[in-house]
């Protein structure tokens, strides 16, 4: 489709290099996506930037299960954000809550800079802040995040789309909306047709990888 972004969602180099092949505009790089996606291995986030030449995210996040993290973990996320830079990750996915399903800012804020003005973006954690409007004001504080991965508060794309409609409007011009939550090759033309949005993130949105 043309005029539009196909992140595709991958855990292996196999599957980046399919993803690719069938037309993925960028890659998000995840280990144990059966967890919602957490920090992929060194190795084969330097193979993966090896062996494709569209642009890479990868994905920082210690463990599955909440956004809330220990100083130990914080520690764990900083140490793999220095690695990633060393091979030239060209951008990263990230997300902070608080205990009240806010944005730490703080924390995220600490952790963009650390980035080293590498492109953002913060995840579907979004989807758990009761005020997404409110959210998105306080992440265009952060210089360098310029997307946010959101179903709009729904379990898929397609059941949050009046909230998606929102967010692009409150998000532009800093911010760039990716829908995502079952968005796939197959009812990505319908769904971009109801959203009018720019960039769309799956599992499938190429294909079956």
């Amino acid at each position: 489709m043309e005029g539009i972004i196909r992140e595709a969602c991958v855990e292996t180099l196999e599957q980046c290099r399919r993803a690719e092949s069938l037309g993925a505009d960028r890659l998000e790089l995840c280990a144990r996506l059966d967890l919602g996606g957490t920090t992929p291995d060194w190795q084969l986030v330097k193979e993966v930037l090896k062996q494709v030449q569209i642009p890479v995210k990868v994905m920082i996040r210690p463990r599955g299960g909440n956004f809330i993290y220990t100083e130990v973990e914080v520690a764990q996320m900083r140490a793999s954000i220095a690695r990633f830079l060393d091979l030239g990750v060209p951008g990263f996915v990230i997300g902070t809550l608080t205990p009240q399903h806010q944005i730490d800012l703080p924390l995220l804020t600490t952790l963009c800079e650390a980035m080293e003005g590498r492109p953002v973006t913060f995840h579907k954690a979004i989807d758990e802040v009761p005020d997404m409007e409110a959210a998105v004001g306080q992440l265009k504080a952060i210089p360098n995040l310029k997307y946010l991965l959101t179903s709009g508060g729904a379990p898929t794309a397609q059941t949050g789309l009046g909230q998606l409609r929102k967010l692009l409007k409150c998000a532009a011009p800093e911010i760039t909306v990716i829908a995502a939550g079952s968005v796939t090759n197959t009812n990505l033309q319908q769904f971009h047709q109801a959203l009018g949005g720019s960039e769309y993130h799956g599992r499938k949105i190429v294909g079956e990888l």
